[in-house]
């Protein structure tokens, strides 16, 4: 067993796609390892913003050998009747370079044939991990390579140095264009000499102790975080440390220093939202808050070295954040001195897509729009038309120019400058939620409508101009936005139409030239991203089917069917309702045109399980059906469930094709009441899992 080191030294390496690059070069590594047998007993994985580096503890030196069987043609054919070897038996002894001689007969279970047992060695490890390494390398998710000097040799950034070791001994190879060594270097300017590292169990501590380095990015973000969060306790706050922002200022260090620094309490006066984008995108730092919430006049900073004079680094780190936070509040106090609605007639030259006209045009078609979706959920149309109005003039104020995450917030401050009454404002600042997974809604019903109204002309607009997204390319985020209204509908439970609001959104486009059936299409590809919603739940894609047969067009009661319907999947006797509802429904399909099934007819009843299935149905329709007006539909399955007997009874006992025309049919009318019931819900049938 050995341990077995690879470090790939670079230039400083992107901070934000550090850990990935880490991650997915680990992983390709130990994928690369398991493929060749090679056994080991843990991997570690360490990356800093100048190298990236696997120490593999317990590793198998040797891949094991293996027992080699050949199996040839049978003894017959091998051999003719004067036992001497055919060609078959030769071209055997041939394949597997061996003597005639040498080959063996034995029984395979069937019959004598010939066979080659042989043993492969086992391939020394140093062999085999340079090819493992390289492709690894190769397989990194890197979106653009670059090249270095007169080399052809490519990666995320131009290679330094290059460490191969098995135990004590450099692995003879060369990737990336340098030749391994054992020779590191540490810390730019607290260690200017190279390390030699002994074996690959010392090179973390080697690292640590004498090249001031934390290799270890784990550790390294662990560490920021304590001194963050002890920094903002310093100054009576709260450090906000986002995971984005952490796992980016831990991919620019590689020894972790935090420093507070302060700015003027009169900065406090601009938007928090402004300040905070100004030290958090520009100069990556952390923004501290009262218990309150509130914004305090500090900031921490985390530093690549130990300096022995902290507050020179300080004062240079707020030199460099007092004009950014001068420029935005110039920029705040600039915009208000123009309304927004002075603003509108800038959006007539900002083009939104060429074929669908500026921002000014989209704002009249959604202001439109958003009115008559606050009259059917029950919101203020005239604060949402004038919240649409507005949506988007802020995209050409000053503020908004310099800091773009700023969009809509900084619309929110303007209007209520404006004297806009707090839900329209609100309302502008909302339009854009919820801006990724998992992210926040929209707190009003005005809000709500601005969002829905924006996204859905986006939507029927880039489909109608026939530029749907496609399986790679899809620049209007459209699949993002679907996800959103669909979002908005079921967690707001907004009881709407989706196909009534596409067709609304329509009717605000004067012309799209794909706008035969567009609805239809539109209405289809939204509803499908429900598919990928309910695979993250766990949901099977057949409950999702059995609810799409409908053909449905309220997300709302699609997401209270698919749960109800999953919920009774659960059921033991899911899977023997689900099975009788397709044979009823194969029975019924093959009824020609010219079939009449009525009523049932109880006196038409002779067999006792026929009997006991038409009461029971009777009985649970007068049940369920109040519950299905209610959209009780988990509670209606349920309570449906109960009928898996008597429907076992009725198959096992009643013949339904009968030659009497009479009784078929009223057999037949009670396996659709039957199937009718749970119709009423989703289609069950579509639950028996296809063969």
């Amino acid at each position: 067993m050995s341990d077995f080191l690879v470090e790939i030294g670079t230039e400083e390496l992107p901070p934000t796609a550090l850990l990935t690059l880490s991650k997915h070069f680990t992983e390709q590594v130990k994928k690369g390892v398991a493929a060749e047998a090679l056994n080991f007993s843990n991997i570690e994985s360490y990356a800093t913003p100048r190298r990236l580096a696997v120490v593999i503890s317990g590793i198998d030196a040797k891949t094991p050998e293996k027992n080699i069987v050949a199996w040839g043609p049978p003894k017959k054919i091998a051999y003719d009747d004067n036992g001497k070897p055919t060609k078959a038996a030769e071209a055997f002894a041939k394949k597997n370079g061996i003597n005639i001689d040498d080959v063996q007969v034995e029984h395979d279970g069937k019959a004598d044939k010939l066979v080659y047992r042989s043993i492969k060695p086992g391939k020394d490890a140093t062999e085999l991990l340079p090819a493992i390494v390289q492709a690894a390398l190769d397989k990194l998710p890197i979106a653009k390579r670059m090249r270095w000097g007169a080399s052809r040799t490519e990666f995320v950034r131009p290679a330094q140095w290059l460490v191969m070791m098995l135990d004590d001994q450099v692995i003879d190879c060369e990737i990336l264009g340098f030749k391994a060594g054992n020779i590191t270097r540490g810390h730019r300017f607290h260690c200017d000499s190279p390390l030699e590292i002994a074996n690959p169990s010392a090179y973390a501590s080697l690292l640590e102790s004498r090249g001031h380095i934390i290799p270890s990015f784990e550790k390294r973000r662990e560490m920021i975080r304590e001194q963050v969060t002890t920094e903002g306790e310093k100054v009576g706050g709260i450090a906000v440390i986002g995971n984005d922002l952490l796992d980016e200022v831990t991919g620019l260090v590689e020894w972790p220093v935090a420093l507070t620094g302060s700015f003027e309490s009169r900065f406090l006066d601009v938007p928090a939202e402004a300040l905070i984008s100004s030290m958090k995108e520009h100069q990556k730092y952390f923004h501290i808050e009262n218990n309150d919430g509130d914004l305090l006049p500090h900031f921490i900073t985390v530093s690549n070295i130990v300096s022995n004079d902290p507050a020179q680094v300080i004062s240079g780190n707020e030199r460099v954040i007092r004009p950014r936070l001068s420029d935005a509040a110039f920029f705040f106090e600039t915009d208000k001195k123009i309304k927004l609605e002075a603003r509108l007639e800038n959006l007539k030259n900002v083009v939104f897509q060429t074929k669908l006209g500026s921002l000014y045009d989209k704002t009249q078609r959604v202001l439109s729009l958003a009115a008559d979706i606050a009259n059917t959920i029950g919101s203020n149309p005239d604060h949402a038309r004038r919240a649409a109005e507005l949506s988007k003039t802020d995209l050409v104020s000053d503020m908004v120019l310099e800091f773009d995450k700023m969009q809509g917030i900084a619309g929110c401050y303007y209007a209520l400058a404006d004297g806009e009454p707090a839900e329209v404002a609100n309302a502008i600042k909302d339009q854009y939620l919820p801006k990724f997974a998992g992210d926040q809604l929209p707190e009003s019903l005005t809000g709500c409508a601005i969002a829905l109204a924006d996204r859905l002309d986006t939507i029927v607009g880039i489909f109608g101009i026939g530029q749907p997204p496609t399986g790679s390319k899809d620049p209007f985020a459209l699949r993002r936005a679907t996800v959103g209204v669909l979002r908005i509908i079921v967690e707001k439970q907004l009881d709407i139409d989706l196909r009534e609001l596409l067709q609304q959104a329509q009717q605000q486009h004067n012309h799209l030239p794909a706008g035969d059936g567009l609805v239809d299409t539109v209405l289809t590809y939204m509803l499908e991203r429900f598919r990928a919603w309910y695979e993250e739940e766990n949901i099977s894609a057949e409950v999702f089917l059995a609810v799409s047969a409908k053909n449905l067009s309220q997300p709302l009661d699609i997401n209270q069917r698919v749960q109800a319907v999953h919920s009774f999947s659960q059921l033991a006797e899911a899977q023997a309702l689900a099975a009788a509802n397709k044979r009823v429904s194969n029975i019924l399909a093959k009824l020609d045109d010219e079939a009449v099934i009525g009523a049932v007819d109880t006196s038409l009843l002779v067999d006792d399980a026929e009997k006991t299935l038409a009461e029971l149905v009777q009985s649970k329709a007068a049940v369920v059906e109040p519950l299905f007006k209610q959209r009780q539909y988990k509670q209606a399955l349920a309570n449906l469930a109960d009928l898996r007997e008597p429907v076992d009874k009725f198959f096992e006992h009643v013949m339904v094709m009968v030659d009497d025309k009479a009784l078929k049919n009223n057999r037949l009318a009670l396996l659709k009441q039957l199937r009718d019931l749970f119709l009423e819900v989703a289609d069950i049938s579509l639950l028996v899992p296809a063969k």
